[in-house]
């Protein structure tokens, strides 16, 4: 059994990858995480600490606060998801988990997009829609403000788009086999 990657597993909690997703537009501390995700102090400090150790957030300011002094965090940016093959499993059940979370908090009436789907495409069409999908998150993560900033609504996201392994098929299952993968 081979160890799982360090970076992987900070991902892999709920709890932390949406705090890095709140730390993403600017930097917040222990305190103002735990406010905004309705956890202790004590635990919010404990992820902090975690993302912290593996690179995924880092130091922005140090200020005085109530005659001590708080630490404010952000997210380092990149994309530490993208293109996760040695985690898929990991990272799914954590997106699912967010995405039943979030989608407990849908807006009554609101507009969005739901889609699934198991296609079959020219690879020329899904390297065009994977480039078009990255562009467009990144343009939503470049938007992001702080959280409750004035003239701001929150959305919630989780896309995770991949090319699937075909399925081993027994002989004579009656079902067609794709153009160029062997005697149909």
């Amino acid at each position: 059994m081979t160890a799982t990657d360090p970076v992987l597993r900070a991902l892999a909690h709920p709890l932390r990858l949406r705090m890095l997703t709140l730390m993403w537009p600017g930097p917040l501390s222990a305190a103002e995480l735990s406010r905004e995700l309705d956890v202790s102090h004590a635990l919010a400090s404990q992820h902090l600490r975690r993302l912290s150790a593996v690179g995924l957030v880092e130091l922005a300011e140090e200020r005085d606060r109530r005659g001590g002094r708080e630490r404010r965090y952000r997210t380092v940016h990149g994309s530490p998801l993208s293109d996760r093959r040695d985690g898929t499993p990991l990272l799914a059940g954590t997106l699912a988990h967010n995405l039943r979370e979030r989608a407990g908090r849908r807006a009554p009436d609101s507009e969005g997009v739901t889609v699934d789907g198991e296609l079959w495409v020219d690879p020329q069409v899904w390297q065009d829609v994977r480039g078009r999908l990255a562009a467009l998150a990144a343009e939503l993560h470049a938007a992001a403000r702080p959280p409750h900033s004035p003239g701001t609504v929150p959305v919630g996201i989780g896309v995770m788009a991949f090319a699937l392994q075909e399925e081993a098929r027994p002989e004579g299952d009656g079902r067609p086999n794709p153009a160029g993968s062997g005697p149909g």
